[in-house]
């Protein structure tokens, strides 16, 4: 995975920077999607094992996009098939959201809470890590019973671990040392 991530990436930078330098990020992005979603496809990751040639496989993946790419998105693809690197559509999409999400000073937080957080925790939470990481917040609230009490937040490198579990498990080590 890190081999195709570095592959991608030159891609989705060029594709971001273009798409700024535009002011068409949010149709980079729905293209990026689609087309990634397409080399996923099982018929055409077929085709991109190497049994076509590379023009008419950026020909036939053209088509398939059809008007959901403009001529740019289908240079993009044509490089991309030119290059044999059809395969890393999806990772240039991460990227490319990556990208954007910097961009845009935004980032996904994972909530993990013992039982179901209310309105006012939420925006609590949400308030304390905008202002700790200086970024706008989406959190993604999931449940998992076994933390006994508190949350654990992941936020890109950072992790706050303030559940009951973590604490009695650092106890533990304590006092076994």
């Amino acid at each position: 995975m890190s081999e195709l991530t570095t592959i991608a990436r030159p891609y989705a930078k060029a594709a971001f920077d273009y798409a700024v330098e535009q002011k068409i990020i949010a149709g980079w992005q729905e293209m990026l999607v689609f087309a990634a979603q397409v080399a996923v496809n099982p018929d055409i990751k077929n085709l991109m094992s190497g049994a076509v040639a590379p023009d008419s496989l950026a020909e036939i993946f053209n088509k398939v996009c059809g008007e959901q790419l403009d001529q740019h998105g289908q240079n993009l693809v044509t490089v991309l098939a030119e290059n044999k690197r059809l395969q890393a559509l999806p990772e240039i999409s991460v990227l490319f959201n990556e990208f954007k999400a910097e961009f845009d000073k935004e980032i996904d937080a994972d909530v993990i809470s013992a039982s179901e957080l209310n309105a006012k925790q939420k925006a609590d939470i949400s308030a304390a890590l905008e202002k700790r990481l200086a970024r706008k917040v989406k959190l993604n609230c999931s449940v998992d019973p076994t933390l006994i009490a508190g949350v654990v937040i992941k936020a890109g490198d950072t992790v706050i671990d303030g559940s009951v579990k973590s604490k009695l498990n650092r106890l533990t080590d304590a006092l076994q040392a």
